[in-house]
């Protein structure tokens, strides 16, 4: 059965933007989602944001998607995430990505190399410091080099191992992902199609290299949801973030899956033209209706009911490109309100 969650985006300035997170998340809760997210760019930690919610629920999970994970050392990662697993009594998801060879370089001044590697380093050195209570960690790799004699007693975690997710769409982080990972963050142009393909084939190889079962492998797709009492808009806002993914050569093969090729190059010269209206005409309607959901606020429950298996979580979110901080808040509020009725969650009264 798939679970739902939901993105904590906030809006207005200084402490409200995170009072607004913390009301989205406990109604989150309320309705029964199985966790709420949060995302980090070049402005914005996504650790921050977390403490509040921590504080603020009881029982949802929090999880990043994504955290950088070249952008703390592989201490401050534990650090962190001890701090805040047990502010939050044991509910916080690792989902931790590297983003692009360019923006490891060009955002957090390391190499872009062998980023698949890099990712299953880290992942080797949390978990070593995970257990710091239990003595000395001592690690030389190819990236980090961690020697830690603790000169105190540290104490134990609230648990004994914290899950750790990370981010992957090509087939070298898709295997880290089955190798090492306890999940894998999706990304908002996953459909099922590549999923059940692509996605499985390579976890499932992953996961044998290390004696683990594919299963133990949580999967965890984004759908953007694009919401408006006018259709057309919604379909205008979905196929405006579809086509800003479309033009990179990273979705090549998700393309190719879906027969979508041609028009993907019709997408990308309408971007190298800087023709906005011509990225969106170039976006089809069966890509919108494969890869997002665009409806209207009545029809979201029984869209969200008609989505095909092979996600064991659905983060769902808005269409994260061409919206105002208002407009995300708004379709983040019909999101909570389809997902109230599609669970059977009465309204509070």
């Amino acid at each position: 059965m798939t679970t739902f969650g939901v993105n904590a985006f906030g809006v207005g300035t200084g402490r409200d933007r995170f009072t607004t997170m913390v009301e989205l998340a406990r109604e989150a809760e309320e309705i029964g989602c199985a966790a709420v997210w949060t995302s980090e760019l070049y402005s914005r930690s996504a650790t921050v944001p977390m403490a509040m919610l921590a504080a603020g629920t009881e029982t949802i999970s929090i999880g990043t998607n994504i955290a950088y994970g070249v952008g703390r050392s592989p201490l401050m990662w534990a650090a962190e995430a001890r701090d805040l697993d047990e502010l939050s009594g044991g509910r916080i998801i690792l989902g931790i990505g590297n983003g692009t060879p360019k923006m490891m370089e060009a955002w957090h001044g390391v190499s872009g190399e062998a980023p698949a590697e890099r990712m299953a380093e880290l992942l080797t050195v949390l978990k070593k410091l995970w257990r710091l209570h239990e003595g000395p960690v001592h690690h030389d790799g190819r990236f980090y080099h961690v020697h830690l004699s603790p000169t105190s007693d540290v104490p134990e975690p609230v648990r004994p191992e914290i899950p750790i997710w990370i981010a992957g769409v090509n087939k070298l982080m898709l295997r880290t992902a089955g190798q090492h990972a306890d999940g894998l963050v999706g990304h908002p142009m996953y459909t099922a199609d590549y999923v059940r393909g692509p996605v499985a084939e390579e976890v499932a190889r992953g996961a044998a290299e290390s004696g683990r079962d594919p299963s133990e492998i949580t999967i965890m797709g984004i759908r953007m949801c694009a919401i408006d009492d006018d259709v057309d808009t919604a379909r205008r806002q979905a196929a405006y973030a579809i086509g800003q993914y479309a033009a990179s050569r990273v979705y090549d093969r998700l393309f190719a899956i879906h027969g979508w090729s041609a028009e993907q190059e019709r997408i990308r010269q309408a971007a190298r033209d800087r023709d906005t209206d011509g990225v969106i005409a170039a976006v089809t309607d069966d890509m919108i209706d494969t890869i997002a959901i665009a409806c209207t606020p009545e029809e979201f429950p029984d869209a969200l009911a008609r989505i095909p298996d092979g996600f064991d979580h659905l983060d769902l979110i808005a269409p994260p490109w061409g919206l105002t901080d208002e407009q995300t808040r708004a379709i983040n509020t019909r999101i909570l309100a389809g997902l109230r009725r599609h669970l059977n969650v009465p309204a509070q009264i």
